[in-house]
């Protein structure tokens, strides 16, 4: 006679799936989910077990061990761990439910069949490069179906400093170097990139006309052209960074949830200036 299971729909249960996919070099790395019992039978005689499965500090491990095996499908460089919350496919990487149910698609392993193995069968672990061949199918198939192309070029396009882990890894050193030093000798971005300086370097505006400008913007005219081919929203920010607002202040006063959106429209303007300098042959 099989076994009967019960569990509430939202219970991190449906997960378990996932958790007995993990290779066994990922699942060793985790405190919790290394000595989940790998049969039906004696995971559910065990009420502290039931218990455990409830709790999120469990589901916190589940999260973390299977964003880390979907994150390097996304085609970005590197690991989930060389980036930030604020990084977009950081947060992507966490969609545990279509992750479970992309390979419940994929492999037809979900909790039916979990439950349909006899009480006493011992889950084997499953080979790596299996388990990374499957998630690479469930990544792909997901970002197609959820339209997340667009976005991803996006990101991929727009990242800034805050999504990358303050180490010395490889994909932030490429990041600072594709932003230091593969732009033209001959950009002049002082007043742009002033405003892009960390904010308690009090560079926040534009040069004194009257200075000297060798090797800077040589002047204001050129500066007002520039900011008139901007759109109004990117305009304002320039405007107000220029003034010394930080990142949050701009967000909050002009309507963005997080002043990460603000970074990467002045991202966005910053390569304007450049495509902007070159057009006019500067």
């Amino acid at each position: 006679m099989s076994a009967i299971y019960k569990f509430p729909y939202d219970s991190p249960v449906r997960y378990l799936p996932l958790v007995y996919m993990l290779p066994h070099d990922l699942l060793i790395r985790c405190p919790i989910l290394r000595k989940l019992p790998r049969s039906m039978g004696e995971l559910n005689a065990s009420p502290e077990w039931a218990e455990v499965i409830q709790s999120d500090t469990f589901l916190n491990e589940v999260m973390d061990a299977v964003a880390s095996l979907a994150f390097p499908h996304f085609g970005f460089g590197g690991w989930k761990e060389h980036y930030t919350g604020w990084c977009p496919i950081w947060r992507l990487s966490y969609s545990l439910p279509l992750w479970a149910k992309g390979v419940e698609r994929v492999r037809g392993w979900g909790v039916q069949s979990l439950f349909r193995l006899p009480p006493d069968f011992e889950i084997p672990f499953f080979d790596p490069d299996d388990v990374r061949s499957v998630m690479k199918q469930v990544v792909e198939q997901t970002i197609e179906e959820q339209g997340w192309g667009p976005m991803l070029e996006t990101v991929r396009e727009m990242s800034c400093d805050e999504d990358f882990e303050p180490w010395d890894t490889n994909v932030r050193k490429d990041f600072l170097r594709k932003w230091y030093h593969t732009r033209s000798k001959r950009v002049q971005t002082v007043s742009l990139e002033a405003c892009m300086e960390d904010e308690d370097s009090g560079i926040h505006s534009l040069p004194d006309p009257a200075g000297d400008f060798t090797g800077q913007v040589e002047g204001e005219d050129f500066c007002q052209r520039f900011k008139a081919t901007l759109s109004e929203k990117d305009m304002a920010i320039l405007e107000l960074r220029v003034e010394g607002y930080g990142y949050k202040e701009i967000a909050d006063k002009l309507g963005y949830k997080n002043h990460s959106g603000v970074i990467k429209r002045m991202e966005a303007i910053k390569k304007r200036f450049i495509q902007y300098e070159n057009e006019t042959g500067r």
